[in-house]
């Protein structure tokens, strides 16, 4: 039976799945963690620190530090955009100085890009500002044990993730 928001059950939302015992709970569990987290994500997306970055400069950022330099056109070809989207977005950062260019010592003809000192310094930003949410909420409105629960619970949700 539908709940009154017309949402239905978790097991209705997590699929129409609907299992007995254990089966029937994990898959609740489940819709239950889907929801809940996707509701936080959306959230944390919200806080944006002054000079804020788009989410095209933040991807190509977070590409070029956990990826190292590249080029323009791998950076293109990994996000799936156009060069020339991504062009226009590597222009922004390079002129923000978060972004550095230098020529390839293989091709002088290609150009190889690197996160400046300041784009780590706009991604930690980034990153603070929504741990200071999280943390502003847990002091807020959560007792001792409840974030003594949640302490708990976070190597849990992590495994979870490394495990889909």
């Amino acid at each position: 039976m539908a709940e009154a928001d017309g949402a239905g059950s978790p097991a209705d939302r997590a699929g129409g799945l609907s299992a007995p015992g254990d089966a029937g709970e994990t898959l609740e569990i489940a819709a239950e963690l889907r929801l809940s987290l996707s509701l936080l994500l959306r959230k944390l997306r919200l806080v944006q620190p002054a000079g804020e970055l788009t989410v095209g400069e933040t991807a190509a950022l977070i590409r070029l530090e956990r990826g190292g330099p590249a080029t323009a056109a791998a950076l293109a070809k990994q996000d799936a955009i156009s060069p020339q989207s991504m062009g226009a977005t590597l222009s922004g950062l390079e002129e923000r100085g978060l972004i550095e260019r230098r020529p390839d010592p293989d091709d002088g003809r290609r150009v190889i890009l690197s996160v400046a000192a300041a784009g780590r310094e706009a991604l930690r930003e980034r990153r603070n500002a929504r741990s200071e949410q999280l943390a502003r909420a847990l002091a807020e409105s959560f007792s001792d044990a409840e974030r003594a629960c949640l302490k708990a619970a976070a190597p849990l949700l992590e495994r979870l993730a490394h495990s889909i």
